[in-house]
């Protein structure tokens, strides 16, 4: 295939979408492990929350009508019955108009009463007798049966990911244990004679390895599972036997370098002496990271990423990230930062481009800059918060336009 051949993101999504039905698993967690992870089907809840009529505010459980015009100079006189213990069914109720019970915040509100007036405007007269300095209105200070929750209702809908929100909201219905998809484990598979390890004292000509760390850390924040598999030699042989050990083992493959065209850039033919459908893609319109490689073997997705630091983690936010959503039935909504652009700036012609930026405020203005450099060099998204997208069609932007920038 042509590296000049190259697909735009859209449709490189579409040919994704197209080519690829993989299912991930599921399991049963207990709620305690289950942050970060997405949940597979809607949550109904199978009680009311709360299930009794609570209070809001220390005070007393009354009537509204029996405080009807009531004021500092014109009190009403209740007749206390007694105290609701926080924790406590209430066991009393309200018989004869005026009678009231006092109530702690949270607690449960006795039979027939319908608001509670706050213990500041009451005052106590005698052991049996308390003067309410206010009229309250019905439900007031008081929080209903189901009036935040109701039974039934969906409380968290399919194919969120988990927050300690709804952590506490499935607490609060009882519920310990979920569904939610297996987190995919995801194979790095990183190549060059060039790289060492990071531990490593390089020798002229070779460079520590970046990437694999780069990738794994990407995998872990995207709620994935990931899994090293060295560096690999540039040998056909011995880069095709950990390729196809990766397919077997994990949901998608991850090639860091050998995505160009050089002699030793043996990521096509690998992916198409694999079997199946082979090389699906390789250039994507986008800068950095054209030379993208995507193929497929036994239904499983191969990513071959370019070598370079940048441009891996830019096509690791924009298609990699893509399709773990994909398979997690997971609809991650970004919402970016309205900055204004610090300089005059050229866009890629014909391609979508990501560009690195930092961001500070002056005169109370966001200012977005844009970090330039080579697409190898590490300090391109090591200093920036976010990047630009500028659009395919766009020649670029003006100083003093505002972009929305997106974290990285």
């Amino acid at each position: 295939m042509n590296l000049f051949k190259v697909f735009t993101v859209k449709d490189t999504k579409n040919l994704i979408n197209d080519n690829f039905n993989y299912e991930m698993q599921v399991e049963t967690i207990n709620i305690i492990e289950a942050t970060g992870r997405i949940i597979k089907d809607d949550i109904k809840a199978p009680v009311n929350v709360p299930d009794f009529k609570r209070s809001t505010v220390d005070g007393y459980a009354v009537l509204s009508r029996d405080l009807f015009g009531a004021s500092e100079s014109i009190p009403a006189l209740l007749n206390y019955k007694g105290e609701i213990l926080m924790g406590e069914e209430a066991i009393g109720e309200i018989k004869m108009p005026g009678d009231c019970y006092y109530v702690p915040t949270g607690g449960m509100l006795p039979c027939k009463s319908d608001s509670v007036i706050m213990i500041e405007y009451t005052q106590k007269l005698d052991e049996n007798t308390i003067l309410g300095e206010k009229s309250v209105s019905p439900n007031e200070n008081v929080i209903d049966i189901g009036e935040d929750i109701k039974k039934g209702e969906i409380v968290i809908k399919k194919g969120t990911k988990l927050r300690a929100y709804e952590i506490g909201v499935l607490s609060s219905l009882g519920i310990s244990k979920i569904e939610v998809y297996k987190a995919p484990v995801i194979g790095i598979i990183s190549t060059g004679d060039e790289i060492v390890d990071c531990e490593e004292t390089p020798k002229i000509g070779q460079i520590r390895d970046i990437n694999t760390y780069l990738l794994y850390s990407l995998c872990v924040e995207s709620g994935c599972e990931p899994k090293k598999y060295g560096l690999i030699k540039d040998d056909f042989n011995l880069l095709k036997q950990t390729v196809e050990k990766a397919v077997e083992e994990c949901d998608i493959v991850l090639m860091s370098g050998g995505s160009s065209v050089g002699k030793k850039d043996h990521t096509v033919n690998v992916i198409n002496s694999l079997g199946d459908e082979g090389v699906l893609v390789h250039g994507i319109s986008v800068k950095p990271g054209k030379p993208t490689i995507i193929g497929k073997a036994k239904n499983k997705i191969i990513f071959g990423l370019p070598g370079h630091p940048l441009a891996c983690a830019v096509i690791f936010k924009t298609m990699v990230k893509y399709y773990i959503d994909k398979i997690l039935n997971y609809h991650e909504i970004s919402y970016p930062v309205k900055c204004k652009f610090s300089i005059n700036y050229h866009g890629a012609k014909g391609r979508e481009e990501y560009l690195p930026v930092i961001l500070s405020e002056e005169n109370e203005e966001i200012i977005a800059k844009p970090i330039f450099g080579k697409s190898g060099l590490i300090t391109g998204f090591s200093r920036a918060w976010g990047y630009v997208k500028i659009e395919r069609n766009e020649e670029g932007i003006k100083e003093g336009q505002f972009v929305d920038v997106y974290k990285f």
